[in-house]
């Protein structure tokens, strides 16, 4: 039995960790009120312009959930930019999703 934990010992040791990039876009959205709104920044000067794509699943008030999703650019230096506002929602079902990827 202990061959087995040496042989899984050994693996795990060379086994290259998982690697994490450092993001350039920071994104936070809210929904209460009547309305959602999600806001990002480009956060790291070095990176180029971003691409991105957003989904969120919002709750109304009569019990129904509604998907809203799209794409935006994002310059670098760009703070705080509205990336998204409605109105009709009294909840957020999920944390907003938004993926990017820089474009030289």
């Amino acid at each position: 039995m202990n061959w087995i934990r040496i042989a899984a010992v050994t693996a795990l040791l060379g086994y290259p960790g998982a690697a994490t990039a450092k993001e350039a876009v920071s994104c936070g959205g809210a929904a209460m009120l009547g309305g959602a709104q999600l806001n990002c920044s480009h956060v790291d000067a070095e990176a180029p312009p971003q691409f991105c794509t957003y989904s969120w699943a919002l709750h109304t008030p009569a019990g129904d959930q509604k998907i809203v999703e799209g794409s935006f650019a994002l310059p670098p230096r760009a703070s705080n930019v509205t990336i998204y506002q409605g109105s009709g929602f009294d909840s957020a079902l999920s944390n907003p999703i938004v993926i990017c990827r820089g474009s030289n």
